[in-house]
């Protein structure tokens, strides 16, 4: 079962990794380029 707090927790994790990956790379990147770093920030 999905949870309250499992959305949450889940949400707080996508977040700080979008985060990271426009820190890392900056702005201005294609959608499909920043979805490829997001997979490699997770791992």
């Amino acid at each position: 079962m999905v949870t309250r707090k499992y959305l949450d927790d889940l949400t707080y994790e996508v977040i700080g990794s979008a985060i990271q990956v426009h820190k890392a790379m900056g702005r201005g990147l294609l959608e499909s380029v920043y979805h490829e770093c997001l997979k490699e920030e997770k791992n």
